[in-house]
């Protein structure tokens, strides 16, 4: 590729880039429109759909979700209780529209999971019921399964059960608009005592050694000129909270199964020795030395992703989250069914809408709460999914992947031979030629990425830069943590490759 090649104007990139993500879905063969026999199965379903006898239309359930979600897979009600609280989480009850053995039970089986391309989102169930009828939008009856917890002044989880029941959710909100309400301190009262308990559960997650990775989050938005542009942002404080309640639940319902000895939970080992040793000296090349005296996970809150250094070890602490599988079980308990970066056991049960595992674990953990036998078809299917859900992930990984370096290629397009401020997020390593131009495994968090160094196997690592918000690997002898200076010598949107250096 030529360094001096003439830039595409704005109309000619934005095909470029249409083409380029267009190709991904036939390049990664991600699911097509829906096969007809599985959305008559899903319009037959909607038709003959009969809500639940328990009537909880009563409760003032609310939805916290992204602004533009409309698939919406959770309610959240909480009311003090004595000196304690109680806690209900509807969940979309996907299971009463799926028919086992039918079509859209087959093609959920296919897809695993929703996939969210940037040019449009591939969705694990038809729209009829993952933005209509299985839907907990506000102001619509709908089918749930309702967790009801019990829980103690410290929000320990107390009592526990599950039922299916008829819900009406008062309000959506968004995650920005909840945060605002709370800062403001206009927030109703169970936003409020959301907070509450969600600080709470912070705290037990510190107390039994769990882990949360958060990282700046990164969207490829569509803009209204039919361009593309990379938003990153910290995780609102709102948004823990709230997936304190999900985790919580993703625990009661391990918990549920392990004493029932049937089901599948998500699990993963914790770090080995090495990977904990080389992390302690990565934090201390950075300027945050890790002592070990706390553990990893209350180490990783206390980091600020704002700060340069600080989200370079971020990075570096992806070394730690690795080895999560699904395993499932009928009979025997397995010895090792914890997920340690949770600290517990844990199991996917909260966007069914999303996720096909979530659709089993409901049905079982319902059955198991009111003393009734697991459906057939359930235990049957448990051998299957721990595949079904690891080919789903990887495909979502790598989708995730290519696209970003596509919109990255296509931000960078027209600055080609410009010099950037950059900050060396992965340190260098030699890069090894794998046949293909490209090396490593295209992760984010520290691996290797399209944009391989021009020179080939010289050292090389991972850089960000700010404007346009990009990280890609760059050529030369790089210091994890350091500002560099950079020019960019190449970028080709159809191969999704873009080529810095280092300048001296």
């Amino acid at each position: 590729m030529s360094h001096h090649r003439l830039a595409p104007n704005v109309h000619e990139q934005t095909n470029d880039l249409a083409a380029a993500l267009s190709a991904l879905r036939t390049e990664l063969e991600l699911p097509g429109p829906y096969p007809a026999e599985a959305v008559r199965d899903a319009e037959a379903a909607v038709a003959a759909h009969e809500l639940p006898g328990a009537d909880l239309t009563e409760v003032a359930f609310l939805t916290i979700d992204p602004a533009s979600s409309t698939d919406l897979d959770q309610a959240l009600f909480i009311e003090r209780a004595g000196t304690g609280y109680r806690v209900l989480y509807a969940i979309a009850d996907v299971p009463s529209f799926v028919r086992p053995g039918g079509g859209l039970d087959a093609e959920t089986r296919r897809r695993g999971q929703t996939f969210y391309a940037p040019d449009g989102r591939i969705p694990l169930h038809p729209e009829v019921i993952s933005e209509g009828a299985g839907s907990l939008l506000a102001g619509q009856l709908c089918s749930a399964y309702v967790w009801e917890f019990g829980l103690d002044d410290a929000a320990q989880v107390s009592t526990v059960s599950v039922q299916r029941a008829t819900i009406r959710s008062r309000a959506k909100l968004s995650y920005k608009g909840a945060q605002a309400e709370l800062d403001a301190g206009t927030a109703g009262p169970v936003l409020q005592l959301l907070k509450e308990v969600g600080l709470k559960r912070v705290e037990l997650e510190r107390q039994r050694g769990g882990a949360s990775l958060n990282m700046p989050e990164q969207e490829i938005v569509q803009l209204p000129d039919g361009g593309y542009r990379i938003a990153a942002a910290p995780q609102l404080p709102v948004e823990d909270w709230n997936a304190q309640i999900s985790l919580m639940t993703g625990m009661a319902a391990a918990n549920l199964m392990l004493a029932g000895e049937v089901g599948i939970l998500r699990t993963m080992p914790a770090p080995d020795e090495r990977s904990l040793r080389h992390f302690r000296l990565q934090t201390e090349a950075l300027g945050k030395p890790w002592d070990g005296k706390i553990s990893y996970g209350e180490y990783l809150r206390s980091l600020d992703p704002t700060k340069p250094r600080q989200l370079a070890i971020l990075h570096s602490a992806g070394m730690l989250f690795r080895g999560a599988s699904y395993t499932a079980f009928d009979g025997t308990v397995p010895k090792d069914a914890i997920q340690s970066a949770i600290g517990a056991a844990y199991a996917h049960t909260t966007a069914p809408l999303r996720r096909l595992i979530d659709r089993f674990v409901l049905v079982i953990c319902e059955a198991l709460s009111n003393g009734k036998p697991v459906p057939d078809w359930a235990r049957e299917a448990l051998p299957s999914l721990p595949e079904i859900m690891a080919g789903s992930d990887q495909l979502a990984s790598r989708m995730e992947r290519m696209a970003l370096d596509t919109v990255e290629a296509a931000l960078l397009v027209n600055h080609v031979g410009q010099e950037f401020d950059a900050i060396v997020i992965s340190g260098s390593k030699p890069q090894k030629d794998n046949g293909n131009g490209k090396n490593g495994n295209g992760t984010k968090n520290g691996a290797a990425k399209n944009g391989a160094a021009k020179n080939g196997n010289g050292p090389s690592g991972i850089i960000q830069i700010a404007e346009p918000a990009v990280t890609a690997r760059c050529g030369g002898d790089l210091k994890s943590g350091t500002k560099v200076r950079v020019r960019l010598i190449s970028s080709d949107i159809a191969a999704r490759e873009v080529h810095f250096e280092l300048l001296a």
